[in-house]
């Protein structure tokens, strides 16, 4: 009989091969959130960082091509019970094997950093289970609601070489997805802060865990209008279906990028709704607390850039030709973290600046 995974006595330590997964490989598969990992407080790095990896090695058996859609929906499921299931064993550990084997075979696709980290398929999971029990069910609740956001594209879009397109139906479909993949993370990310810094005290904690979830949902909006243009090649049109219809537009029109003047119809109201929700994440950074600087700063950080990429996507009078993306340049980026070590101590500095990118972006909407 399998035995239950033993006790935390060893929580914090990362096992054999742990360290270079939670630096090397978290590296290799996002640059940017490995230097948000790395900023934040040390208690909340290791439990951040398992289920970001957890998350993204789930990601990638739903998102490779070498298997078909079925089969990936599979492996998506059987990793989603490995992670509810909470106990480490020896049939848990072969489970795991089986589950990336075919990945590892039939790899076509898929980065050489996510063939690493399918590869420490195992040792991410033992990072799993030597969490301390608080951040474990955290981690484990938050990958498996995102991985929940996968099961719904799978199941919703067409496979990405059929030539179909798929599309949501209507705003209370792409609000549900933006929570699925985006929205619970910022959950997540509020339960953890506060189950490790003592200054969060003042808290409400339904208050500010609707607040992470409204700045997670902003994050994921900016994401999901900024790849329209990549998504709907890939047989997935996120804008929902009765909007389109209501500006004289079907999904398959948005392939043609003539059609970006009468899709922004559909466009800016949802790039308004994103500025709402960066509203909320900006009360949300007003709320921590100034000496928790390296809170402030991992939360700062994608603020800033969610809000530079939709005053690109505003601006952008082709933003259906997937040639003329809407992104920030790097030395933007560069600079932008430079200028927070300075404001990101000041209330009035962050409000001052947060709002400044706010306006941008509504003008640009204005002069499109």
């Amino acid at each position: 009989m399998d035995s239950p995974s033993p006790d935390n006595s060893s929580a914090g330590r990362p096992p054999v091969g742990g360290e270079r997964l939670l630096t090397d490989v978290l590296r290799s598969v996002s640059r940017s959130f490995y230097l948000s990992v790395r900023i934040l407080p040390r208690g909340m790095r290791d439990p951040v960082a398992v289920a970001y990896l957890l998350a993204r090695a789930a990601d990638t058996m739903a998102d490779t091509r070498a298997l078909p859609p079925q089969r990936r929906l599979e492996r998506l499921l059987a990793f989603r019970a490995l992670v509810e299931s909470g106990i480490e064993s020896g049939g848990m550990r072969r489970a795991i094997g089986d589950i990336v084997e075919e990945l590892d075979i039939r790899s076509d696709g898929v980065s050489e950093g996510e063939k690493r980290l399918l590869g420490h398929a195992e040792s991410l999971f033992a990072l799993l289970w030597g969490l301390p029990e608080a951040d474990r069910e955290q981690v484990r609740r938050v990958v498996a609601t995102l991985t929940r956001g996968m099961e719904m594209d799978l199941s919703t879009f067409p496979p990405e070489d059929s030539g179909g397109l798929g599309t949501l139906e209507s705003a209370i479909q792409l609000d549900g997805y933006t929570y699925l993949v985006a929205g619970c993370a910022g959950e997540f990310w509020t339960r953890l802060a506060m189950i490790h810094e003592s200054r969060l005290t003042a808290w409400d904690a339904e208050e500010m865990t609707a607040a992470g979830v409204r700045f997670g949902k902003a994050l994921q909006l900016t994401n999901v209008l900024r790849d329209v243009p990549r998504d709907l090649r890939m047989g997935r049109c996120y804008l929902p279906a009765d909007e389109l219809a209501a500006a004289g537009l079907a999904p398959q029109d948005l392939l043609n990028p003539a059609s970006a003047v009468e899709a922004r119809a559909v466009l800016v109201p949802w790039i308004r709704r994103a500025l709402e929700h960066f509203e909320a994440a900006e009360g949300y950074l007003l709320a921590t607390p100034r000496s928790c600087i390296r809170l402030r700063l991992a939360a700062l950080w994608p603020v800033a850039l969610g809000l530079a990429t939709l005053e690109k996507l505003a601006g952008n009078r082709a933003w259906l030709d997937p040639d003329v993306p809407s992104r920030v340049r790097r030395r933007w980026v560069y600079g932008m973290m430079a200028r927070s070590t300075v404001a990101v101590g000041s209330d009035s500095l962050l409000r001052h600046w947060i709002r400044g990118l706010r306006r941008r972006v509504e003008q640009a909407v204005l002069d499109a």
